[in-house]
């Protein structure tokens, strides 16, 4: 009898998770277009003039988010810019072939792909937390397409402890799929919003901000998965690529807050800092995590700033 309600209750949960996704998605459509490339089809938003000056500016959003997450910032710079909003592989309405093409390596070739299709040879790269290791590894393996980066909270050296219990339990064979399918949907309903919260503290989260930046769409199972091994294999990506941050000939803007409690300055943007040969290091006092929220004014000129230094010296060579 036990046995026979504990299977009840397993499929009366993948019941909910299944309407619950074909609600989410109904809710929070695609807005762009989908590019195929090597393992994966990426979705991207274009913003702004396509005939723009300068390089156009490319935004990586970060963990547990997808290219909404970056788009109060795109909305901003568009403005004078042409702008590329791009979710993640296996993130928002990207997909993945794979769960194991979860490293800035891997990402990163299928976004450098992406923008070739799009007739992008060079682009300023912004990069938001996860995705700063994504950032730095573009410029590392494709120098020549990035004309400038700017990291903001970014992750790029290795961390004490790991990447919390439940996205190991995710990312384990079979027990990952079985709670993603079943339970993942109806608690991460009940703690979008204060998780959410935790991640702008101490900064005030914006009313509408989990629905603004479909936020609800990390619950759905295949982009659960993806997002845990992410997750769970960055820490050994950015050992791998951390010895070489020397390399990277782009200029380098770092902006970061100095109590963030998600991604620690300490630990990423100060040591960054100080091996990237052209960084600069914006320190933001009582900032958390959410830079690009918190002070946009900042992180819009600094971008502002790197395109027209790339205007000038373009003008310049001619």
């Amino acid at each position: 009898m036990l046995a026979l309600i504990v299977v009840l209750a397993v499929a009366g949960l993948a019941l909910a998770t299944q309407i619950g996704v074909a609600l989410i998605q109904r809710a929070f459509p695609p807005q762009g277009r989908m590019i195929d490339v090597a393992g994966a089809r990426l979705h991207v938003v274009e913003l702004g003039p396509r005939d723009a000056a300068g390089p156009p500016v490319v935004l990586l959003h970060g963990a547990s988010s997808n290219l909404r997450a970056m788009q109060s910032l795109g909305d901003r710079i568009a403005r004078t810019r042409r702008v590329i909003l791009i979710d993640r592989p296996g993130h928002g309405w990207s997909t993945r072939e794979r769960v194991a093409d979860s490293t800035p390596v891997i990402q990163g070739r299928m976004i450098v792909e992406a923008l070739t299709l799009l007739g992008v040879d060079r682009a300023i790269v912004v990069a938001h937390s996860w995705a700063g290791a994504l950032g730095l590894r573009i410029a590392l393996d494709h120098p020549d397409r990035v004309a400038g980066l700017v990291l903001l909270a970014p992750v790029a050296y290795p961390w004490r402890g790991g990447a919390g219990r439940y996205n190991d339990l995710i990312s384990t064979p079979l027990i990952g799929p079985l709670l993603a399918h079943t339970v993942t949907l109806p608690l991460g309903y009940l703690v979008a919003n204060p998780g959410a919260r935790g991640v702008f503290a101490p900064q005030e989260m914006p009313d509408d901000f989990v629905s603004d930046s479909a936020t609800l769409l990390l619950l759905r199972p295949r982009e659960f998965i993806a997002n845990a091994r992410d997750l769970v294999t960055l820490k050994s990506a950015v050992v791998e690529q951390a010895p070489r941050y020397a390399e990277i000939k782009a200029q380098v803007t770092i902006i970061t807050g100095d109590v963030d409690k998600t991604v620690s300055t300490r630990i990423h943007s100060r040591p960054l800092a100080a091996t990237a040969p052209n960084a600069k290091l914006i320190v933001m006092p009582g900032v958390g995590h959410m830079v690009q929220y918190a002070v946009p004014d900042l992180v819009a000129s600094e971008i502002e700033a790197v395109a027209d230094r790339m205007v000038r010296h373009t003008v310049t060579a001619q």
